[in-house]
Order: structure tokens, then sequence, then C-alpha cells
């Protein structure tokens, strides 16, 4: 049912909302070709810009501590425009960077304030297509990942163009047409003509939160959820190190290899609308799950042996569909089960999700020996914990 007090049509709607998910991806995959320059001009080491990425995931997570219970209650469209106009802010501002310090600053404000407005989208595709959510997300992510799949390669072309600081000016520039078309075309959210008795409770930030995590199978999808982030942010953390170091492929090249990655991540998405209103979306995410396994099993295996950069793509490609398809359904399972707290649920989701991506770096350097393979194992041992949990729930039913 459309509670929303004008009528939208879907082929506005989600195009809409996958350009606002669309700019945390802007700013983390745009610079990652400039990562080794930002290093140069910045005075650090290559490892410290790394953990920029592990900075902004920190800040996204803690402002959906904040925003995602307001998305409940408040008016989403003014979080929208509240969260757009930070980023736009912060990302002119990092464009002036002169040191180290004050570019984690300003990445860390930067994320904080975009969380604002991309809280709100999950809970917004619920309200369109209920308990058929994970086809919704998927449409949407199928559209937002546009946006990684040509970023290295514009934040390339930008650096051949200038340097790092014209990646921020061209961010902060996305992120202003997608403000005017938010004011454009967004609607608000009516309230619900028969709400319920919970629903309509003035719920505190506290209660939201206890309701949301005192769901015990909601638990162990969210702890799924969680793990697959962090499988996906160590490669997003390393895969720069990986491709342009220990394989020494061009910027250029390096772009392509990014590129055919995130195809694999689009393709599962537009495999899973096909599918998951058939078979469900724990059916769906079982079959992530298990090609998940057998491909990162294969990409450590590859670099334990250190063979060529083919097997590794070849090992890598199927790894990130397989745990894109875990992501949006074990989102979708937890969503389906908080009707009246979508905005809390996604906040809860998002936290962890960021929270634990933020740690990648950290341990990656930590346990960083010149060579592809912590970061295989890391991903490996995260798949594995997924594994734990949704036999943990089939034996618990």
């Amino acid at each position: 049912m459309n509670i929303y007090k004008k009528p939208i049509s879907l082929k506005i709607l989600m195009p809409l909302l996958a350009a606002i998910m669309a700019m945390s991806p802007l700013a983390v995959d745009l610079y990652l070709p400039a990562m080794p320059q930002l290093a140069i001009d910045l005075h650090t080491d290559i490892t410290l810009v790394q953990n920029t990425l592990s900075i902004y995931l920190l800040g996204y997570a803690l402002g959906l501590i904040l925003f995602g219970p307001m998305a409940d209650k408040s008016s989403r469209r003014r979080l929208v425009i509240l969260g757009i106009s930070g980023f736009i802010l912060a990302s002119i501002a990092l464009a002036f960077c002169q040191s180290i310090e004050q570019f984690l600053v300003l990445r860390f404000i930067q994320a904080f304030l975009s969380s604002a407005a991309i809280v709100v989208v999950p809970s917004t595709i619920r309200e369109y297509y209920g308990k058929n959510i994970a086809k919704g997300l998927s449409y949407v992510t199928m559209i937002m990942m546009l946006a990684p799949l040509v970023a290295p390669s514009i934040g390339s072309a930008l650096l051949l163009l200038g340097n790092w600081s014209l990646i921020f000016f061209c961010i902060s520039g996305y992120a202003i047409s997608v403000l005017l078309l938010t004011l454009k075309f967004l609607p608000e959210r009516a309230k619900l003509p028969n709400t319920t008795n919970s629903a309509s409770k003035n719920y505190s930030f506290i209660e939201r939160y206890a309701i949301v995590l005192g769901h015990k199978q909601a638990r162990l999808d969210l702890i799924s959820s969680m793990m697959v982030s962090l499988a996906f942010f160590a490669y997003l953390t390393a895969i720069p190190f990986v491709y342009l170091t220990v394989f020494k492929v061009s910027e250029l090249e390096f772009s392509a290899l990014f590129a055919l990655n995130v195809s694999a991540l689009m393709l599962a998405h537009f495999i899973n609308t096909r599918l998951v209103t058939r078979k469900g979306s724990r059916a769906m995410l079982v079959a992530g799950l298990t090609s998940a396994t057998l491909a990162a099993i294969a990409l450590v295996l590859v670099n334990y042996w250190q063979l060529s950069l083919l097997y590794c793509v070849a090992a890598i490609f199927p790894l990130m569909g397989s745990i894109s398809m875990i992501a949006v359904n074990s989102d979708a399972l937890v969503l389906t089960e908080f009707a009246e707290h979508s905005g809390t649920a996604t906040a809860v989701i998002g936290t962890l999700r960021f929270g634990i991506g933020a740690l990648a770096g950290p341990i990656l350097t930590y346990f960083y020996d010149g060579s592809a393979l912590p970061f295989s194992l890391l991903m490996l041992c995260a798949i594995l914990v997924v594994v734990a949990c949704q036999i943990s729930l089939k034996l618990g039913k």
C-alpha cells in the first residue's frame, strides 16, 4: 500500500532512492585510485590513507545510531535534505585538506551526515514492496551499483586531468544534483491510516533498539549481515593494494578489474530480483552462502600458492556476487520483522555493518605481510561465521 501523500511512480522513486544510496559508494570508490597520491601530498604513509576508509565507515555507523530512530517518527524528507546538504559541504571541504588529520576529521563528518539521508531508503522501499522487500532492495542496489562500477575509472580520469581534489569536487557536484532531484520528487510520508496501538506508542531511542535487538531470529540474521560486510570491506580496503602493489597492474587496469567485480554484484542482484519472490529470501541467502564459501576457500588457496592474477580475479568474481546476495537477503529478512520500526532496524543493520567494516583496515594493517593472503583469510573467516549463524537458525527451528 502506498502511504505517501502524493502518489509517485516507482520508475521515478526507485532511481532516486538508488541515487541517494550511491553517495556513499561514490565517496568510497571514487578516491581509491588516488590513495597513493594522497599519501604523498598529505605527507603520510599508505596504511594511514587506507584507514580513512575505516574512519568513513565509523562515522557512517555512528550517524545511523542517531538518525535511524528519527526516521521512524520524524520527517524523512527533511532527514534526506539534511544528510545530502551536510555531505555536500564536507565534500567541498575535503578538496582543500592540507594534512591527513584534517582529511580524517572531514571524512568522519561527511559519512556521519550522509547517513541521515541513506537511512531513509530501506524503510521507504519496505513501504512500497512489503514482504517482497528483497526484490525492491535488489532493484535499488542494482541501479546504485552503477556508481561503484564507473567510480574508479572516473577517479583515474580525474587524476589525469588534475589532482585528488578534483575527485571531491566531482563528488560534491553529484550530491548537489541529487539534492535538487530530492527537492523536486521525493514525497513526504503520511501517517498510516490504520495504525495499531504498538505503532502509535511514542517509543524512546532505547526502547526502539531493544525491540529490534531483542528478536532472537533477527539477531542471527543481523550477525550474518554484519560478517558478510566485514568480508566486503576487507576486499574494499585491500583491493587497491592487492591489484596495484602485489600484482602491479596499472591504474587503468585496476579500474577495469574493479568494474568487473562490481558487475558481479549487479548480476547477483539481477538474479535475486528474478528468483526471490518464488524461492524466498532464506533460500536465496543459503544459495549465496554456499557459493561464497567455495569461492572464499579458492581465494585463500590462490594467494597461499601465489598463483597469477587471473586465478585471483576468477576467485574474487563469484565471491563478490555471492556476498552481495547474502547481504540483501539477510537485510530483507530482518526488515520484514519490523514493520513499525524499519528505520531503527535499518540503523541497527547499518551500525553493525559499517561498525565492523571500520575494523577491516586495522585488522589488515595488523596482519600485513606484503601479500594478498591476509585479506583473503579475513574474508573466509567472515563467511564461516555466517555459515555458523545460518546453521544455528536451521537447528533452532
